[in-house]
């Protein structure tokens, strides 16, 4: 049986570039798939395998003392999308897509500056980190009136769901995340002795609470709390009648959503922007499968969308995009 896990562990890891050649090696020796981010400040991923070679994955990536106790989530896996790994083959028309992680043929392993991107070198969460809240002790936290909500994730997941009473930043990136703080609590204007509110905030998975209430304790509020496992901890662990959680949330693979349980959501993916999109979403005029929808229609140049049609084309015609011939090298013919 398949299982799915993402997982992160901030470290100091210098030498984190010399884990991406034998870790890439071992997946794919292993035919474990999905993506993986290294950068000086430790690792990020989410694979998709059997359960022992991911298993022996993560157990592989722990041997080095500096990345054990890796924070884990592990998803179930549906029938169909078991069926979707097993079947993935070079011919089918599914290999073009970017579905990772339930592609058995395809890893990544990157190499990057950050393994969560907030453009803000102060912010250390090996240094310090805001309190972890269980997910059965969340609901008492963040239904106080005197906590303040945040949704840390980006607009495009908000759209779909969130807490009751968060806050939505209506960030496009993480990145913008820090500017959002300084103009909502407008720090200028505040009295030194001025108490900052008690914060409560929340992300998918948890990895980018990490940096959100490091930043926070950095600006000098003193009540920092973030959900321990992040949003799919949560569906997990606490049942729908009692839950605070409204929609569905957005993960990064295949899935697109999940709801409570974490059993698979409705919402589909637009492959023009990545972006989730509804059945309603479908029906607009903006919407063209394989180029646009509501949400990136008005974005995207006339080229962007042609070229987009002709990458539609190829991949209804061939099953992958670049066609049949695609990867190969062309050798040039020689006389003799």
């Amino acid at each position: 049986s398949l299982v799915v896990v993402s997982f992160y562990k901030f470290a100091d890891y210098p030498d984190h570039a010399d884990l991406r050649k034998p870790l890439k090696d071992l997946c794919e020796r292993l035919r474990v798939s999905g993506g993986i981010i290294l950068a000086p400040e430790g690792i990020n991923g989410s694979i998709c395998g059997d359960r022992n070679s991911v298993e022996n994955v993560l157990s592989f990536i722990q041997s080095d003392e500096r990345l054990n106790g890796l924070r884990l989530i592990e998803s179930p896996v549906s029938p169909e999308e078991e069926a979707i790994h097993h079947g993935h083959m070079s011919s089918s028309p599914l290999s073009a897509g970017e579905d990772a992680p339930f592609r058995w043929d395809h890893v990544r392993v990157k190499v990057k500056k950050e393994i969560v991107t907030i453009g803000v070198p102060s912010v250390s969460p090996v240094e310090r980190v805001g309190k972890y809240v269980n997910p059965k002790e969340w609901n008492q936290l963040i239904s106080h009136p005197d906590t303040v909500v945040v949704d840390v994730r980006n607009d495009y997941e908000t759209r779909i769901g969130k807490f009751k009473r968060a806050v939505d930043p209506c960030t496009t990136s993480f990145r913008e995340f820090p500017s959002w703080v300084d103009d909502h609590f407008k720090f200028p204007s505040l009295p030194v002795t001025e108490e900052k509110p008690r914060v409560a905030m929340y992300c998918t998975g948890g990895i980018r609470c990490e940096k959100a209430s490091s930043f926070l304790l950095n600006k000098g509020f003193k009540e920092v709390y973030h959900l321990k496992g992040g949003i799919l901890k949560y569906l997990e662990e606490v049942p729908e009648e009692e839950s605070l959680w409204e929609g569905e949330c957005f993960v990064f693979d295949k899935r697109v959503s999940v709801d409570h349980g974490l059993v698979q959501g409705t919402y589909k993916l637009c492959y023009g922007c990545k972006k989730p999109v509804s059945d309603a979403d479908m029906e607009a005029p903006e919407w063209e499968y394989g180029v646009s929808c509501p949400y990136c229609f008005a974005s995207k140049s006339a080229e962007e969308k042609e070229r987009a049609r002709a990458r539609q084309r190829q991949f209804t015609r061939w099953g992958i995009i670049g066609g049949p011939d695609k990867g190969r090298k062309t050798g040039r013919k020689v006389n003799s």
